[in-house]
C-alpha cells in the first residue's frame, strides 16, 4: 500500500523552459512542494516533496527526490527529456520498493505540474523554486 506513496513522492520537479535552449539550464536547482498520492488500494495522503534536477543532456535530466506523507518517507530518481516547449517526459524508479512507472512535467514559469502513475498507483504534484 504504501510502495506506490513512496515511489510517488519523487515529485519529480520542476523545469522552467523557454523556446531558447539557453533557458533549459534553469531547470537545475532545487524545487519544493506537494500534492496528493493515491495507492493501488484506493488510500490517499498528502504528500510533501523537495526534487534536485541535474543536467544530463541538452534536453534531458537526472532528478533526485525525497517525498514524505505522513505514513512513509522515499527516496527517489527520476530520468525526463523534453517531448515539447514546456512538457517533458520520463521513467521514475525508487529502489527500496521495486517501483518504477512515468512521470509527466508541465512547467508554467516557477512552477510545474507532475503526474506519475504506475501499477501501484497516481501522484499530482505542484512544485516550485
Amino acid at each position: 500500500m504504501h510502495r506506490f506513496a513512496l515511489a510517488c513522492l519523487i515529485a519529480f520537479g520542476a523545469l522552467i523552459l523557454r523556446p531558447e535552449f539557453s533557458y533549459a539550464q534553469n531547470l537545475e536547482g532545487s524545487w519544493s512542494g506537494g500534492g496528493s498520492v493515491s495507492m493501488a488500494t484506493g488510500a490517499r495522503e498528502q504528500a510533501r516533496c523537495r526534487a534536485r534536477y541535474s543536467r544530463r543532456s541538452n534536453e534531458g535530466y537526472i532528478v533526485n527526490a525525497v517525498c514524505a506523507t505522513p505514513s512513509v518517507r522515499a527516496v527517489q530518481t527520476a530520468s525526463l527529456h523534453k517531448i515539447g516547449e514546456n512538457k517533458f517526459r520520463g521513467t521514475f524508479y525508487n529502489r527500496e520498493y521495486g517501483i518504477s512507472g512515468t512521470i509527466y512535467v508541465v512547467v508554467r514559469g516557477n512552477t510545474q505540474s507532475v503526474r506519475l502513475t504506475s501499477e501501484s498507483g497516481w501522484a499530482s504534484l505542484t512544485l516550485s523554486r
